[in-house]
């Protein structure tokens, strides 16, 4: 029964977390696509355009079933904290839609993600992308999230961050 409450206790943190991500997701919406039932919502993504206000962690995968694809956002939906981090999970797929925080973002932002980073579609990659707009890791491989979350907290910036967040 306390594994259980556990667990739905977890699942509710992270469904808040979620939320949270997607409600203040940097994205700027780009355009809408007609659907058969109703229009669904299509935004660029500009990597640029969150220089010195977010960190980015791409997740670049051919497909939704590849198996380093899954276990990675597995990994990444055990833990909370991307909020607190100002990390944005940017998902790019080659065969499926990708994904800004949770907000379907249109095929050129994609492409020019694998682009500017020489991730071919056949590939997995990880790269977190620090707020000065540079390459603070690179995985081909799935990472925890801790050890992520770890890095980031031992970036300079986000010391800072920490004591300014802690004296409000």
């Amino acid at each position: 029964m306390l594994l259980t409450t556990l667990k739905v206790n977890n699942s509710v943190l992270i469904a808040l977390t979620l939320t949270a991500s997607i409600v203040l997701s940097p994205v700027s919406i780009a355009g809408t696509v007609q659907g058969s039932t109703h229009a669904i919502k299509m935004s660029s993504f500009n990597l640029s355009s969150q220089k010195w206000k977010n960190r980015v962690l791409l997740v670049f995968a051919p497909s939704v079933d590849n198996h380093n694809y899954q276990q990675q956002m597995q990994l990444l939906q055990q833990k909370s904290g991307f909020a607190d981090r100002d990390l944005v999970l940017v998902q790019v797929l080659a065969t499926n839609k990708s994904y800004a925080n949770g907000q379907l973002i249109d095929e050129s932002s994609a492409a020019k993600l694998r682009d500017r980073f020489g991730v071919d579609k056949e590939n997995f990659r990880i790269i977190l992308v620090g707020k000065d707009g540079g390459v603070k890791r690179s995985d081909t491989t799935p990472v925890q999230a801790t050890a992520i979350f770890e890095q980031i907290d031992a970036m300079p910036m986000r010391r800072q961050e920490m004591q300014e967040r802690g004296r409000k």
